[in-house]
C-alpha cells in the first residue's frame, strides 16, 4: 500500500495531469493520492496559490475581486478543456472560489488560511473526477472526512495525535482516495494550513496514519542531488539517505522536501522516496531509517544564507554560573529562536537567522548584554552563511573535517566558526555569504570529484 504525493509542477497542466494519471494507473498499490495546488505552466505563469493570495488581499481591502475569481476559475477550466472531458465538478469549484468572498473578515483568524487552502482543495476535486473519467475508481476526501485534525495555529498547524486513529480507517476503502494537501481542520471546524511546503506534510501524515509500505513524493527532479545543481555543475543524485541525513540537508537549504514532512513518516517508520513525475522510471532517492549497506562518509553538501552571529566576550565567563541561561533569556523575551551556540572559555557566539532580528531588537540585545551581563565586547555580525557536510558514516571515517578545511583553505575561504553535534551526522561551517557558492563547489570537488 502506497501513499503518493504530487507537487504543484506535476499538476500544472493537462500534459502533467496525464503523466500523473499514468503513474497512478501503473501501480495498483498507489491507493492514496495527496495533491498540491496547480503550479506554474511556464516561467511567466502564476501559481494558483499566488493568485489566491492576491484575491485575499483585494478582498480584505474591499477592492473588486471579480477579476481574481475569474482568473482562478478559468485556470481550472483550462485544464478541463485541455483534458477533453465535461466536468460536473467545475460548478462546485466555481462556487467554492466565489464563496470565499462571502466569509467574514473581522475577527476571522483563519480567513487567510481558508483562501490559501482553496487551491489544493479544488484541485483534488478536479483530479478525482478526471481519474473517474479514465477508469480509476477515485474519490475526493476532504481533510475533515479523512480525520486530519490540527491545532488552531494559522499558518503553522500541527497534527493532533488522535488524527492517526481516524486516518487508519481509510485503509478499508477500495477506491483511490484523492486528498488535498497543505491543510487540516481544527476542532471547531476551521481551515488551518501547515507551514510552507505543507502538502509534503500532509503526505507524510497520511502515510503514517494508514501505515503505508511506502510514501512516494513526486516532484520535477530525479531525486535529491549531492549539492545544489544551480551551484555545482551536474552533481550526482543520491540513491539513499537516512532520515537524519535528510533532516540535516533540508535544514541547510535543500528545498526538495519540507523538513517538517519527515517527522510523521520517520515516527511511523515509513520509507520515503523522492521521484520525478517527468521521469517516473528513475529510481529517485530513497529515505530510510538506516543505511542498508556501506556508503560514503559524506552523502551531501548543503548551504543556506542570511544568518547573523551575536559574538560576545567576557573574562572568566566560564566561571559565571547561569551566564548562558541569562543570554538565552533575552532572546526568549524578544521571541527570537537561535540556531547554534559555539563557545570558548571566555567567548560565546549565537547564530540566528537574519529574519529574527530588527534594528530595535539588535539594540535591545546589545544594551542587555553590556548593561545587565557586563560583557567586555559584543558585536552582531551580518552577511553569514552556513555550510554543512552531511553523512551518518562520518563518525567511522578519520579526516573528514580535515579534508573539508583543507579544500576551503586552498580557495582562501575563511572559516568564521566550526560546529559538530554529538550525533556526528554533520559538520557545520560558518563563512561569509559572498564565498558561499565557491565553498560548496570546493567541498563537492574534494569529496566527490576527487574519487572519480
Amino acid at each position: 500500500m502506497k501513499v503518493i504525493k504530487f507537487g504543484g509542477s506535476s499538476l500544472a497542466s493537462a500534459t502533467q495531469l496525464e503523466k500523473v494519471l499514468n503513474i497512478v494507473k501503473s501501480d495498483p498499490e498507489r491507493r492514496f493520492v495527496v495533491v498540491s495546488a496547480p503550479g506554474k505552466r511556464n516561467d511567466e505563469d502564476t501559481k494558483v496559490t499566488d493568485a489566491l493570495i492576491k484575491y485575499y488581499k483585494h478582498y480584505i481591502k474591499g477592492a473588486d475581486v471579480k477579476a481574481d475569481q475569474e482568473w482562478i476559475i478559468n485556470r481550472y477550466q483550462a485544464m478541463v478543456d485541455e483534458l477533453g472531458f465535461k466536468s460536473k465538478e467545475m460548478v462546485k469549484i466555481a462556487k467554492a472560489i466565489t464563496d470565499l468572498a462571502t466569509l467574514p473578515i473581522e475577527d476571522n483568524d483563519f480567513l487567510h488560511d481558508t483562501f490559501l487552502a482553496a487551491g489544493e482543495d479544488n484541485n483534488a476535486k478536479l483530479i478525482a473526477e478526471y481519474f473517474r473519467n479514465n477508469d480509476i475508481e477515485a474519490r475526493y476526501v476532504h481533510p475533515r472526512e479523512a480525520g486530519i485534525l490540527v491545532s488552531s495555529e494559522p499558518g503553522n498547524a500541527r497534527i493532533l495525535p488522535g488524527s492517526y486513529d481516524k486516518l487508519e480507517e481509510l485503509r478499508e476503502s477500495d477506491e483511490v482516495l484523492i486528498i488535498p494537501g497543505f491543510f487540516g481542520v481544527t476542532s471547531d471546524n476551521q481551515i488551518c494550513t501547515f507551514s510552507r511546503g505543507g502538502s509534503d506534510i500532509t503526505g507524510s501524515i497520511v502515510a503514517a496514519g494508514v501505515k503505508a509500505d511506502l510514501y512516494e513524493n513526486f516532484t520535477d527532479v530525479d531525486g535529491i542531488f549531492a549539492a545544489h545543481p544551480g551551484v555545482v555543475y551536474e552533481p550526482h543524485s543520491i540513491p539513499e539517505l537516512t532520515y537524519k541525513e535528510m533532516r540535516e540537508l533540508a535544514y541547510a537549504g535543500f528545498s526538495v522536501l519540507h523538513d517538517e514532512a519527515l517527522l510523521p513518516a520517520y515516527r511511523g517508520k515509513i520509507p520515503l522516496v523522492i521521484k520525478n513525475t517527468n521521469n517516473p522510471d528513475h529510481p529517485g532517492t530513497r529515505i530510510i531509517l538506516e543505511h542498508q549497506g556501506a556508503t560514503v562518509p559524506v552523502v551531501g553538501i548543503a548551504s543556506d544564507d542570511k544568518f547573523v552571529s551575536i559574538n560576545m566576550s567576557k573574562y572568566l565567563m566560564n566561571r559565571e554560573v547561569g551566564f548562558g541561561r541569562k543570554v538565552l533569556q533575552i532572546l526568549e523575551d524578544l521571541n527570537i529562536r537561535w540556531e547554534h551556540m559555539p563557545s570558548g572559555i571566555d567567548d560565546l557566539s549565537i547564530i540566528i537567522r537574519e529574519r529574527e532580528l530588527t534594528p530595535i531588537k539588535e539594540q535591545e540585545i546589545l544594551s542587555y548584554l553590556t548593561r545587565e551581563l557586563g560583557v567586555d565586547e559584543v558585536e552582531i555580525e551580518h552577511g553569514l552563511s552556513i555550510l554543512v557536510i552531511v553523512g551518518e558514516n562520518m563518525r567511522d571515517h578519520i579526516g573528514v573535517t580535515a579534508t573539508a578545511a583543507k579544500a576551503l583553505s586552498e580557495k582562501n575561504i575563511n572559516l568564521e566558526m566550526i560546529s559538530q553535534g554529538s550525533s556526528e551526522v554533520s559538520v557545520m561551517f560558518v563563512i561569509e555569504t559572498e564565498q558561499e557558492k565557491e565553498a560548496v563547489r570546493a567541498l563537492y570537488d574534494a569529496f566527490f570529484r576527487s574519487n572519480n
